[in-house]
């Protein structure tokens, strides 16, 4: 990061050339002071005033003087701060997977209940005026709450979530990219490729707008290809982060398509996953667990709920400089009876 990413005037950082003068100065004068000292023939009274000096208590005024221009002198370059501040108008979309690899309990309780809990936390967690959806997905896609502010109506969404079926993570993904983009919906249903003027002639009038991912396995029925899904996706500026939830080792009980049920292996996917993140120019994460998946949507909840701005801190080291200044001439009064 350069000097212009911190200061709103870094000319004016070259200030900060007059304290090494100034400490340069006081060194000069101190050594004066001794070679008077040494001139001095009157031996006794030298020693009774040298008992009664401060000592180093001398040095300490002078010492927050010079801390006090360093300080005030950044301040004159207009140091700027980021703070993160709620957005005023967002969408995020939540694309929870419930097929019946969710029943796994490699992550605790389950997957699906791991998911159903950090997802309610991340919700939560977003400015009010973030507007939410839920998508779920299995053999099929259901959108059980599209883009609103009724925190209620998202809540018993996540809370409906069951565990059954397969993976038809393509279809979900074009389900949301028609959600948040409903200007491009014909083009989604064609599963053509965008054209970002004919869509939008000016993207940037678009609400800005957050896909996050979550599942556990690879795509395994439905009519369109994740990486398809995720390419209409960024040709729309649309972000898709993923969750690959779940371990190498998880199990869950699978119907054997005679009406029983068999215990197979449920690894997740993440090459998938990560491929639609870097298609999307958006983030893959990893979460073997349920504190690592809470982790992640915590994460992602200061990321698509806020946005950073950069703010003026002058006052900062203003603040500061004074009251270096306030406390040098205290001191140096109650000690030396005099101003440093």
């Amino acid at each position: 990061m350069n000097l212009s990413d911190r200061f709103a005037d870094p000319r004016l950082l070259l200030t900060l050339l007059l304290v090494p003068l100034v400490i340069v100065a006081y060194v000069v004068v101190q050594r004066r002071r001794s070679g008077y000292a040494v001139r001095f023939t009157n031996l006794d009274l030298l020693a009774s005033v040298v008992e009664r000096s401060p000592g180093w208590r001398r040095h300490v005024p002078p010492a927050l003087f010079v801390a006090a221009l360093a300080v005030l002198g950044l301040g004159l370059a207009r140091p700027q701060g980021t703070v993160k501040v709620p957005r005023d108008e967002a969408t995020v979309v939540l694309i929870i997977d419930v097929s019946g690899s969710m029943r796994a309990d490699d992550v605790k309780p389950t997957r699906l209940q791991a998911a159903q809990i950090s997802a309610q936390a991340l919700v939560d967690g977003l400015p009010p005026r973030v507007q939410v959806g839920v998508i779920a997905f299995s053999s099929t896609v259901r959108v059980l709450a599209s883009p609103t502010t009724d925190r209620q109506q998202v809540g018993l969404a996540i809370e409906s979530l069951q565990a059954n079926g397969g993976t038809a993570m393509g279809d979900a993904l074009l389900t949301a990219v028609g959600l948040v983009r409903p200007e491009a919906q014909a083009t989604v249903e064609r599963r053509a490729p965008v054209d970002g003027g004919a869509v939008n002639p000016n993207p940037a009038t678009r609400i800005p707008a957050t896909v996050l991912l979550l599942s556990d396995g690879a795509n395994t029925v439905g009519q369109a290809q994740p990486l398809d899904a995720a390419d209409i996706a960024g040709q729309l500026d649309l972000p898709v982060y993923t969750v690959a939830l779940g371990t190498q080792e998880g199990q869950a009980l699978i119907p054997d398509g005679r009406g029983g049920q068999r215990l197979q292996r449920v690894p997740p996917d993440p090459d998938t996953l990560r491929a639609i993140a870097e298609r999307t120019k958006a983030r893959f994460f990893n979460a073997p667990s349920a504190e690592q998946l809470d982790e992640v949507y915590k994460g992602l909840g200061r990321k698509v709920g806020f946005r950073d701005e950069r703010r003026d801190a002058t006052h900062i080291p203003l603040a500061i400089g004074f009251a270096l200044l306030l406390v040098s001439g205290a001191l140096s009064l109650v000690w030396s009876q005099k101003l440093p």
